[in-house]
Parts: structure tokens; C-alpha cells; sequence
């Protein structure tokens, strides 16, 4: 039987409190159906057409926001794998070490084959002393959000800005249809019923959390587009070789596959589909680090592009690791000049040929542009 005490009874009362938001939420929900579906549409509206055109497409927005909002509320939190856990005897090397450059070291061995980059502060491995396992990269203790009574994580933060998106549309939608017949309320233009209340009330609410919604909207797309959480925007991640705040990003489309996935198909549905596993994730650093080889296992360190930027060489899981493979097939094709020499020198001689004979003369009074295209120059993986 679990020990009952204050403490119980006080998780149990904060259990209770952090339902509020979600049930006033629901409530809100429901009496919108009622003031739209009925009030509105079949009470008010008196062309058949505007009705089904409104009901149709009300309904796919309700049913695309409850959907969202439910698998945003009901999606489990991920926990850290087993490797990231200490082992028995690390825990007892833990315990009989005092706090220090010693703890450390028991913590970096540990630490030196699990796929992380990131450090405290003081440049310590993250150990997370309640749990007693090293932490993630970008994994902290779950801080529940007190809109959907759940932790927003790896787990839920595709649906989480679904729920956003299709909140704020719903909204819009509501407030663009209703607005008609909110100005008919103020020149007396519909009838003495209680509709015109639903009316009113409805385009007060939808207009206000429209714009409360676009902000929020707004804050989680820039964050997606830069690949930061919400505490990576507050305070920047610090790696071996210092604070980066570009740590994390690999472009703007590569970002966004990150958290919809590569399947274009799902990324409105409240379906999961991001990509890796949160526990590990590909980095774009501008630094290069002291402790780690030069260049990642496959790339050839001969390259000597200085735009390139080097990436950790620690393994990332395949989910993640791909979003690096255009970066990498330029690399390798820029640094082995030798691979298919001699196909090249016919291709040039055939190039040379034609354009002596051929197009020389009619081109010979055209002045061409001078501009080349560097190929070993990816955008989509500078940090920006």
C-alpha cells in the first residue's frame, strides 16, 4: 500500500488542478459546437448552400483539432534508452566519489561511446541524480504544459503544433463566417433569440483567442525553423568547445523534417512521424571540437573547403543520420579527384569539340557570364 501524507495528498490535488485548464478547454469546445453547428448555422443562416459549405468545412476543422489535442494530451512522454543508465558498479564509483574532477571521470567513461555533445555550464557530462543516468542531449525533466496537462516532448511536439495550427484555424474560420452576422446583431438585422447571444459571444471568443493562438503559433514555427526548444531559446546550449546556439540546426527544410518526418503525406495529420528516437540528434557545429576526430567516420579529412562544417564523429541513429548524407556524398565526391579521370577527360574533349565546331561561331560576338556554382556548397546544412 502506498504511504499516504501530506506530500501524497498534495501530488494528488496537483493532479487535480492541472485537469482545469484541459476541462475548461473541452467546455469551450462543446458550447462552440452548440453556438456554430446549431445557433449559427441551422438556427440563423437561411441559404442551404452557405450552410453545407460552413458545416462541411467546420467539421473537418473540429475534428482536426480534437484530434490533435487529444493525441497531444494522451501520448506518453519518451524515457531515456538503457544505455544512457549506469551500470551497478558505476553507481557504487559514484557514490564513493566525492563531487569532483574524480566523479567526472566515472561519469566521461560512461559517457564515451553514447551519442552526445552537449555539457553543463561548467563543461561536467549532464547526470541526472534522482534518475541516475546521464542525460540526452536536450532531455530534462518533464515540466508539464497546463494547456494539455502533459509533458510537450520528443513524444507529442509534431502533434502539439498541429493542435496550434488547427486551433488557430479553427478560430479564424469561426470568426470570418460569424462576423456577418455579428454586424446584423448591432444594426438589429436578426431576430429576438437567443441565437444572437451564441452569435456574439462567439465572435468575441474566436476573434480574441485568434490572436492569442497566432503569437504562440508563431513562437513554436520560428523555434521549429531554427530547431530549438523552448529552453534553447532562453539559454543556448553549451557544447565541449563552448555556447553555440546554432548548434542543433541543419537548415530550414532539414529542421522541419526533423519534427514532421520525410513523408510529406502525414505532416497535417496528428500522426507520428519525426524522425530519430530523442535521444540522439545531428549537430551542425561551427566550432569544431577539440576531443573529437576532425571529420565523422566515412568523410575523407583530406577536404579542404573551409565552408564545410565538420560534424561530431559520435554514432547518430539511422533515422537521424541521413539528414546528413547530402553534406557527406558532396564531400566525398569533391575529395577523390582520381575516380573516373578518365571519363571526365572524354566528356571534357567531347564538351571542347562541340563547342568549337558547333557553337563558336554562332556565340563568338555573345559575352558569356563569368559566375560558377560551387557544388560543395550545401545551404540546406549551413548553419544559420
Amino acid at each position: 500500500m502506498a504511504p499516504s501524507g501530506p506530500g501524497s495528498v498534495r501530488r494528488r490535488c496537483r493532479r487535480v488542478l492541472y485537469w482545469i485548464p484541459v476541462v475548461f478547454i473541452s467546455l469551450l469546445l462543446g458550447w462552440s459546437y452548440y453556438a456554430y453547428a446549431i445557433q449559427l448555422c441551422i438556427v440563423s443562416m437561411e441559404n442551404i448552400g452557405e450552410q453545407v459549405v460552413c458545416l462541411i468545412a467546420y467539421h473537418l476543422l473540429f475534428a482536426m483539432f480534437v484530434w490533435s489535442y487529444w493525441k497531444t494530451i494522451f501520448t506518453l512522454p519518451m524515457n531515456p534508452s538503457k544505455e544512457f543508465h549506469l551500470s551497478y558498479a558505476e553507481k557504487e564509483l559514484l557514490e564513493r566519489e566525492p563531487r569532483g574532477e574524480a566523479h567526472q571521470e566515472v561519469l566521461r567513461r560512461a559517457a564515451k561511446d553514447l551519442p552526445i555533445y552537449t555539457r553543463t555550464m561548467s563543461g561536467a557530462i549532464r547526470y541526472c541524480d534522482r534518475c541516475q543516468l546521464i542525460k540526452p542531449d536536450r532531455c530534462h525533466h518533464c515540466s508539464v504544459c497546463d494547456k494539455v496537462n502533459n509533458c510537450v516532448g520528443f513524444s507529442n511536439y509534431k502533434f502539439f503544433l498541429l493542435f496550434l495550427a488547427y486551433s488557430l484555424l479553427y478560430c479564424l474560420f469561426i470568426a470570418a463566417t460569424d462576423l456577418q452576422y455579428f454586424i446584423k446583431f448591432w444594426t438589429n438585422g436578426l431576430p429576438d433569440t437567443q441565437a444572437k447571444f451564441h452569435i456574439m459571444f462567439l465572435f468575441f471568443a474566436a476573434a480574441m483567442f485568434s490572436v492569442s493562438l497566432s503569437s504562440l503559433f508563431g513562437y513554436h514555427c520560428w523555434l521549429v525553423s531554427k530547431n530549438k526548444s523552448t529552453l534553447e531559446a532562453f539559454r543556448s546550449p553549451v557544447f565541449r568547445h563552448g555556447t553555440d546556439k546554432n548548434g542543433f540546426s541543419l537548415g530550414f527544410s532539414k529542421n522541419m523534417r526533423q519534427v514532421f518526418g520525410d513523408e510529406k503525406k502525414y505532416w497535417l495529420l496528428p500522426i507520428f512521424s519525426s524522425l530519430g528516437d530523442g535521444c540522439s540528434f545531428p549537430t551542425c557545429l561551427v566550432n569544431q571540437d577539440p576531443e573529437q576526430p576532425s571529420t565523422p567516420a566515412g568523410l575523407n579529412s583530406s577536404s579542404k573547403n573551409p565552408e564545410n562544417h565538420q560534424f561530431p564523429a559520435k554514432p547518430l541513429r539511422e533515422s537521424q543520420s541521413h539528414l546528413l548524407t547530402d553534406s557527406q556524398s558532396w564531400t566525398e565526391s569533391s575529395t577523390n579527384p582520381g575516380k573516373g579521370k578518365s571519363g571526365k577527360g572524354m566528356l571534357c574533349l567531347a564538351i571542347w569539340i562541340y563547342f568549337i565546331f558547333i557553337l563558336w561561331p554562332h556565340l563568338r560576338h555573345v559575352e558569356l557570364p563569368g559566375q560558377g556554382w560551387n557544388p560543395s556548397c550545401d545551404r540546406d546544412l549551413c548553419c544559420n
